[in-house]
């Protein structure tokens, strides 16, 4: 359905196709036993991976419970969650009593962090990314867990290596990805020590039409601001397939843990993709700055070859994000600072 549209009519739409589950996802959920507890589900991510578990369990025949747990300072999306078929719990995640109060679950997806903001904040970003994911995985010890990570931890590697590789060396730069490596490494400990499966989700650059690397490009090159080639080369996947893979990942969950990049398979030219957005909306493009030789790159073979490569290609979002942009559609206004080369958040 999604490769004959040419244009997304409105976020009703959008989050429809941003929770269509892939094949993929329905044959792992009909095998999967258990409910699944999102947690950190009220992020830009969360609502439509919820979505996406819950159609995937219904059309796969199996009655489980999708339970999301967030803060819910929006009372909207706990009524749209709802609406969904979506159990919602409110939890202070760092409050051990909130914390223990939460149902048991055989899966677990941990979806919580912090990233923008952390710079000023670092005693907070540390505690959610790095003393949080202790208290889960000791709560969770009995469950199967998926991380939510990020491509950060690599640190920036030479555009002719094609990205990182989930074995690589990491070279974390900045308060915000040295927490990352600290949250992986928590949960690394306690998968090892408590025999709980988990696995660590590197992920570079979801996109979908209100947020992402490919919509702060195309609104830069409509308002006629400057595009910044100081990160001169990107991936990013349409969020969606980014969704998929993270919910099958949980059938291939291991102790140590297993670890898998998820992106797209292109490696991206910003400036080439500003002069894409140009030639679609009219605009003349301008630029700041030079590329470098290096980047925040990710290899993510290895989610294609457990889970197929992703279904919505780099072009057809382009064409989705111009088009939106083009009539003013709604984004969450939230900038997420690609151009960023030394971690400050």
């Amino acid at each position: 359905m999604t490769g004959k549209l040419t244009s997304i009519r409105d976020v009703t739409q959008l989050e429809e196709l941003l929770s269509e589950p892939t094949p993929g996802v329905v044959r792992t959920l009909a095998n999967l036993p258990g409910d699944i507890l999102i947690l950190g589900v009220g992020g830009k991510m969360g609502p439509t991976l919820a979505r996406m578990a819950k159609r995937a369990s219904d059309q796969a025949g199996v009655k489980r419970r999708v339970i999301g747990v967030s803060r819910f300072s929006s009372s909207t999306l706990q009524s749209n969650l709802h609406s969904w078929g979506i159990e919602t719990v409110p939890c202070d995640l760092l409050d051990p009593k909130s914390l223990a109060s939460l149902p048991d679950a055989e899966n677990v997806i941990f979806m919580a962090g912090m990233k923008f903001g952390s710079r000023g904040k670092e005693w907070t970003t540390w505690a959610i990314n790095t003393f949080l994911p202790g208290l889960i995985a000791e709560r969770y010890r009995n469950s199967r867990i998926a991380v939510f990570s990020t491509g950060n931890v690599y640190g920036l590697s030479p555009v002719s290596s094609g990205g990182s590789r989930e074995n690589d060396d990491l070279s974390p730069s900045g308060e915000y990805a040295m927490s990352c490596v600290g949250r992986e490494r928590i949960f690394e400990h306690f998968g090892r020590t408590n025999g709980t499966p988990m696995t660590l989700l590197r992920l570079n650059y979801a996109s979908e039409l209100r947020y992402g690397v490919l919509l702060d490009i195309a609104q830069r090159v409509n308002s006629g601001r400057p595009v910044s080639l100081s990160m001169g080369y990107l991936n990013t996947i349409w969020q969606a397939d980014a969704s998929a893979m993270s919910l099958q990942s949980l059938a291939v969950a291991s102790s140590p843990p297993n670890i898998i990049n998820i992106t797209g398979p292109d490696l991206l030219s910003v400036r080439a993709l500003a002069k894409e957005f140009g030639e679609i909306l009219g605009k003349d493009v301008k630029f700041e700055g030079h590329e470098s030789g290096d980047a925040l790159l990710s290899d993510a073979r290895k989610s294609h070859e457990l889970f197929g490569a992703p279904q919505i290609q780099v072009r057809q979002i382009i064409e989705w994000i111009a088009d939106w942009v083009k009539r003013n559609g709604t984004t969450f206004e939230k900038p997420t600072h690609f151009e960023e080369r030394v971690g400050h958040f």
